[in-house]
């Protein structure tokens, strides 16, 4: 069987697998969702065993520390993955929501229905979480899902396959409502990517992938292409929530796409906001590359030319520009940023507000990192990813960016005159 006999065979079998969704309960989908957090817990050693096996050969590769991180599984990130499932269990199901039910001039009942999106196609790189994330939320919101994750990840994604179909099985629902590409051969992509019982389609990784995904794609794209986010520091911020802020936004994971990869600073900020950071920064090994302004201050820094503007690092370097004012530093975010996530600290409320109003990016924030950017900080039990586009779906992608909606129409025996 070629590849795109294989992606066409799975094609029809999630188009079938969503249409049998389409009338599921919302506890036999709860079952499911808790035997698969069942079954990863006992089988976490095998689980661990695959990853372990995937990073070797990621090292082998001599791939980056980045994607290494986003590879890894530990006893941690698995009660994460577990944690996670319990939490989309408990979730309110949003399939089969009616809202704006209201009677018309002629007498029928004209409201809307959410609805399942149908058939998602989703392909990423590294991250082993999302084979678990993306299955959950899809199934949750009654979508038939393929998965075509990464070569370098393909043990780990088996090893928790595995435990979808284990968890599946329990709950009676059909196991082709979630199911595994488990060749590497590229070719796959290409064919789902255009495979006619595919609804949209959801790339998760580097830009090139998100880019060349794209661009070939012949179903709707939900996908962002850069995170590079930013913290604008205000004159009238506090001190210590500007620094606990401006570090943690950095340095808590660096290749994640929700990491400040550029710092804006006001010129008439308290020095010692600035003086802390970098102390902070350097002790962490986080190499900065500052504006003019910011080198005369800090001769250490290496200077920042303008491609590390328009750079997502996905390591610990950072870039430092001191603005004049709020307008400058909304007018750099709005030249080189990607449409992620901005933060602005200060203590001004109008300032705070002026900054929200301004700043057109999926998640804009007032004193707060921008590590928070994220489904499950958000409430969304789990994300499949995030979008920086404007439809139909924008920031972090949970159960109800997965539904759309369909107007219904309730009558009795209404005729049209």
């Amino acid at each position: 069987m070629s590849v795109k006999e294989l992606i066409d065979v799975l094609g029809n079998q999630a188009k079938t697998a969503s249409m049998s969704l389409r009338n599921v309960s919302t506890e036999q989908k709860n079952r499911a969702l808790l035997a698969i957090a069942q079954n990863i817990g006992d089988s976490r050693n095998d689980i661990l065993k695959a990853n372990q096996l995937d990073v070797k050969n990621a090292q082998e590769k001599n791939l980056s520390d980045a994607l290494i991180d986003r590879l890894l599984l530990n006893e941690e990130r698995i009660d994460s993955i577990i944690q996670s499932l319990n939490q989309i269990a408990l979730l309110e199901d949003p399939v089969g929501e009616i809202t704006d039910l209201k009677y018309r001039p002629s007498g029928i009942q004209v409201g809307k229905m959410r609805v399942p999106l149908g058939v998602l196609g989703i392909i990423y790189e590294s991250r082993p979480n999302v084979t678990i994330d993306a299955s959950a939320l899809c199934l949750k919101s009654s979508n038939a899902v393929i998965l075509r994750g990464g070569s370098e990840s393909i043990n780990s994604n088996q090893a928790l396959y595995k435990c979808i179909q284990n968890g599946l099985k329990s709950a009676d629902l059909d196991v082709n409502c979630v199911q595994l590409v488990d060749t590497t051969d590229r070719d796959a992509v290409t064919s789902l990517v255009s495979n006619e019982n595919v609804d949209a389609i959801i790339p998760r990784g580097g830009k090139g992938l998100v880019s060349a995904i794209s661009e070939s794609s012949r179903v709707p794209v939900i996908k962002h292409l850069d995170g590079i986010c930013h913290t604008y520091i205000d004159d009238e911020a506090d001190i210590k929530k500007a620094v606990d802020v401006a570090f943690n936004g950095k340095t808590r994971r660096y290749g994640v796409c929700n990491a400040t990869e550029t710092l804006l600073v006001h010129q008439n900020a308290p020095k010692s906001i600035l003086e802390n950071l970098v102390k902070l920064y350097t002790d962490e090994g986080v190499e900065l590359r500052g504006c003019e302004k910011a080198l005369k201050l800090f001769s250490g820094m290496n200077a920042a030319n303008d491609d590390d503007w328009s750079t997502e690092y996905l390591a610990p370097i950072l870039s430092i520009k001191i603005v004049e004012n709020i307008d400058q530093a909304i007018a750099h975010i709005e030249k080189y940023g990607s449409g992620h996530t901005e933060s602005i600290v200060t203590e001004n409320i109008s300032t705070g507000r002026y900054f929200l109003n301004l700043v057109d990016s999926s998640s804009v924030m007032i004193n707060a990192s921008t590590g928070f950017a994220d489904g499950g900080e958000y409430g969304l039990g789990a994300e499949i990813g995030i979008s920086t586009d404007k439809f139909h779906v924008r920031g972090p992608v949970g159960l109800e960016g997965l539904t759309s909606q369909k107007y219904i129409v309730i009558g009795d025996g209404h005729i049209r005159g």
